[in-house]
């Protein structure tokens, strides 16, 4: 297997009340779970087997619907379980906080922005926030497409990314999409998304 489904540092029930034990162990071992499987189904005995997930990404386009549908599903999730934390929220600091300053306004604004970036995003996908060129981006992706991609319309480093595939929110927020991006402000791990934003600097 050249992908593995990784372990959360963090337990199912640890994000309750946002987010509910049942949905995150269905969403970790089920969904991710099956775009993993489905992945190295895809890839298996293929040049691209060996690669790093970011390099068949940024070429994504000469690959198969297979492939970009499970290879963007398997690392957007990856990367979705480390911008969370029990002990998140609040906002973030450092250089960080002042380049949302200077593109947004203000953390607010900035948060409104992603906020309806997410709510507004038309069937499946995801919302992020991107450097590019040192510059911030917020927008969102269909289905499991995500920034690093070569199809992608807006391209950058991810540094957030908030699933709004209804299985991430379903049992507990129902049709209520709006109700889970408000509530996911308290489980980001604002340290995780600031590593990632230095480490572009």
């Amino acid at each position: 297997m050249s992908f593995q489904l990784p372990t959360l540092k963090y337990e199912y029930k640890a994000l309750e009340p946002y987010i509910d034990a049942l949905t995150m162990e269905i969403h970790h071992t089920k969904h991710h779970g099956a775009y993993t499987n489905n992945l190295n189904a895809a890839i298996d005995g293929t040049s691209i087997a060996t690669l790093p997930i970011e390099e068949i990404l940024k070429d994504i386009s000469k690959h198969s619907p297979a492939v970009r549908n499970n290879g963007g599903g398997y690392y957007n999730h990856n990367l979705f379980w480390e911008l969370m934390s029990p002990n998140g929220g609040g906002e973030p600091s450092g250089e960080l906080l002042k380049q949302i300053q200077k593109t947004f306004g203000s953390f607010g604004e900035f948060k409104e922005k992603f906020s309806a970036t997410a709510a507004t995003r038309f069937g499946s996908g995801w919302a992020w926030l991107v450097i590019d060129n040192g510059e911030l981006k917020v927008f969102s992706t269909p289905n499991q497409d995500n920034p690093l991609m070569d199809v992608s319309e807006v391209k950058g480093f991810p540094l957030l990314g908030l699933d709004v595939w209804e299985h991430a929110y379903y049992l507990k927020y129902q049709n209520r999409r709006p109700e889970y991006i408000q509530n996911f402000w308290n489980v980001i791990d604002w340290k995780t998304v600031e590593n990632r934003f230095e480490s572009k600097l």
